[in-house]
């Protein structure tokens, strides 16, 4: 199937690279060269402009934000060049507001559009198995499906409103980071009283909190090792910030989001805004003078 791709940075580029093993024939395009290149080197084909890989007719896009979406796709003109029948499928984590936005342009260009952010880090998406959250046209889904099957181990059908995956997405960052937080709280915590941090997360990820999350974040804060980032604090801060903006859209108090935000701006401020999420054991442990 010849597919389009726009957007192949840390989770882009093992993305685009599942469907180039999986025999599609891609026609990528990203704003910097360096994946793209490595990609050409695994037989994709570079596009000189996004609207190149938008002529395949279904196209996946993983941009960093709604900014770059808008600058990419929307005020650039692309995506009004885009046959009447293609498919967008957008993995990338936008706000609720421009997730429904989108859906409207789309709808006034008649091309159809499918929201499918993904629950996972890069290693994971290197390895075929993200969860996907997709919403949007069934039909259109069930076009593309067979794609998202290589890309993810599970989708997740979340209905006709696009929008919606976008609100699962967030909701999922948030409790990500909140976990991340408390993590590096108790740790701290821990650690104050002369106790190994490292035994409480053993006990803990072996026990109460199974998973990669307890596992896996604190392993790296135990470890004060925060590069290279599967995920950065910044990224953690734009998200929690989204939810927080659809939040008061609907009225809906989120103390610990909100709680959550102040301690990833700690981590900027002290500029760890491109470190691990994990960055917040070091948040704790400044705050606690340690």
């Amino acid at each position: 199937m010849d597919i389009g791709f726009i957007g192949l940075g840390h989770m882009g580029e093992p993305l685009a690279a599942n469907l180039l093993k999986a025999g599609h024939r891609l026609v990528i395009w990203n704003r910097s060269q360096a994946s793209a290149q490595r990609l050409a080197a695994q037989g994709a084909q570079i596009a000189t402009t996004p609207e190149e890989a938008l002529g395949t007719g279904i196209v996946f896009s993983m941009l960093a934000d709604n900014d770059a979406i808008r600058a990419v796709l929307i005020d650039s003109g692309v995506m009004a060049k885009a046959a009447k029948e293609s498919v967008h499928v957008n993995m990338s984590t936008i706000s609720v507001a421009y997730a429904q936005e989108l859906t409207a342009q789309h709808e006034k260009l008649g091309i159809t559009y499918i929201a499918a952010p993904v629950l996972g880090r890069p290693d994971v998406a290197a390895a075929g198995k993200l969860n996907i959250l997709a919403a949007g046209p069934a039909a259109a889904i069930d076009r593309v499906q067979p794609l998202l099957d290589v890309l993810g181990q599970k989708t997740w059908r979340l209905g006709e409103t696009a929008s919606h995956a976008n609100v699962i997405k967030l909701a999922a960052n948030v409790l990500l980071a909140s976990a991340v937080e408390t993590i590096a709280e108790t740790a701290t915590f821990v650690s104050a009283h002369g106790v190994a941090a490292a035994d409480l997360l053993q006990i803990i990820s072996n026990s109460t909190f199974p998973g990669p999350v307890y596992q896996g974040y604190g392993k790296l804060i135990v470890e004060d090792r925060f590069d290279p980032p599967g995920f950065k604090a910044g990224l953690a801060l734009k998200d929690v910030r989204l939810a927080l903006a659809a939040s008061d859209d609907k009225a809906t108090p989120m103390p610990i989001a909100s709680l959550v935000r102040d301690s990833l701006l700690d981590a900027l401020a002290h500029q760890e805004g491109d470190k691990d999420l994990a960055v917040l054991g070091r948040v704790a442990a400044r705050r606690a003078g340690r």
